[in-house]
């Protein structure tokens, strides 16, 4: 070969080595501009990558101890990893998707929570229940299922798996009575609602018919024997009860809450709390009533349980009275007749003296003529009647007598019932 034509042939080969070399170390990150310190400068891209202790991201297996933006907030809620160390110490607050399962027996019916590890049902989900073998369906999402018509007897009850949700694995047992026993639901509070949650308007429709309101006097009537007190609910809005104290007022009746009367939910009277406070702190003895749209007597215990559920905590001097009357005609319990009504009530009362509380009954003369059967009542009940009048004419015994809705006192503002009692509560 022509020594020339080598010479080309050996310079071409070198070049194509040592331009493959560069393309190599270029590829690895071995060519770029440097800084001060000599040392190869990292893309934007890897700088991007990389923390402040010069790692890439990536590279370490314990990055996601010291990295914030491994848990995406978005779904977690901000705040949920707060307790995590830079050494990893403490595991983090995952959120919590465990769900647990109760199941309570009142008469041939099982009431189903679908609870979350603080207790509260969870609400929002399809949930699938399991009964015997047969589907029982949270159609309205809202945590909890009511079956009724069941066969007396012991079931298992299991919740069907649920995507995202840790159900038990293990069924619960639940025996299904067969005769109700009037007495207190313990997990009732959990159908307790506030009036945030329904439409008060429709709900809230109790309609007196105690007579002409302005019938009678609306002073306060002092009898021997007798004290005088009043009675409020929401309707009497903010009460000053120092001011009612100074009044002459010796007790007062407090509605805690009332049963809806399209939905039949139980729903608490927003001032409850306020008022039973209130007027205790002033030195006034108190009682609770509760307005009824019970359309059985399982749900008289619903409520006397719900009542006793609002109550636990304060001292009651006067009795838990239910209040029965009208809805004005498109209640669900409007159309009810007199065994069914009276069944009712007396459940409720029924109810409460199991639980050592004091019962009583609140109508219209009306009603205890017409509308109940006083024959079915027990003696110890308390009668509390409303007859709007200088003087009743009622024939029946009675306790308390309501004498007037328009009765005027210092520290409330517009009209409050007023009530004669010759009930001793000592």
């Amino acid at each position: 070969m022509d020594s020339r034509v080598l010479r080309r042939a050996l310079l071409i080969v070198t070049l194509f080595v040592v331009t493959i070399f560069i393309v190599i170390l270029g590829m690895n990150g071995y060519l770029g501009s440097k800084g001060k310190s000599g040392a190869t400068a990292i893309t934007a891209k890897e700088e991007e990558a990389a923390d402040k202790d010069g790692r890439i991201k990536g590279s370490d297996l314990n990055a996601w101890k010291y990295d914030e933006t491994f848990f995406d907030p978005k779904l977690i809620g901000d705040g949920k990893y707060e307790n995590m160390s830079a050494e990893g110490n403490a595991a983090p607050d995952m959120p919590d998707k465990s769900i647990a399962l109760s199941a309570s027996s009142v008469e041939k019916d099982i009431r189903i929570r679908i609870m979350d590890s603080s207790g509260e049902p969870v609400k929002g989900q399809f949930f699938i229940v399991l009964i015997g073998g047969t589907e029982y369906k949270d159609e309205d999402r809202d945590g909890l299922i009511y079956v009724n018509n069941l066969t007396p007897g012991d079931y298992e009850v299991k919740l069907a798996a649920m995507e995202g949700y840790d159900v038990p694995s293990e069924p619960i047992k639940c025996s299904v009575k067969a005769k109700l026993e009037y007495k207190v639901i313990s997990d009732i509070s959990y159908l307790i609602k506030t009036e945030a949650d329904i439409d008060a308007l429709k709900e809230d429709t109790g309609e007196n018919d105690a007579g002409d309101s302005s019938a009678g006097t609306d002073a306060v009537r002092n009898e021997e024997n007798a004290k005088f007190g009043i009675d409020v609910s929401k309707y009497n809005k903010e009460i000053d009860w120092n001011a009612v104290k100074e009044s002459g007022v010796q007790f007062a009746i407090i509605r805690c809450g009332y049963r809806g009367s399209q939905s039949g939910s139980i729903i608490e009277d927003p001032y409850f709390r306020a008022n039973i406070e209130g007027a205790t702190a002033a030195g006034i003895p108190v009682g609770v009533y509760f307005f009824t749209q019970a359309i059985n007597a399982v749900e008289a215990v619903e409520e006397a349980s719900a009542v006793l559920s609002l109550t636990s905590k304060y001292k009651l001097d006067y009795p838990i009275f239910i209040d029965t009357e009208g809805a004005g005609g498109a209640g669900r319990a409007d159309n009810l007749d007199v065994a069914a009504r009276s069944l009712i009530v007396e459940g409720f009362c029924e109810t409460i003296r199991n639980s050592g509380g004091k019962a009583g009954i609140y109508a219209s003369k009306n009603w205890f003529n017409n509308r109940l059967d006083i024959t079915k009542f027990n003696d110890s009940d308390v009668i509390w009647l409303a007859e709007y009048a200088d003087s009743p004419s009622y024939g029946g015994k009675y306790s308390i007598w309501q004498y007037s809705s328009a009765g005027r006192i210092n520290g409330i503002e517009g009209r409050v019932d007023m009530n004669i009692s010759h009930l001793n509560t000592n």
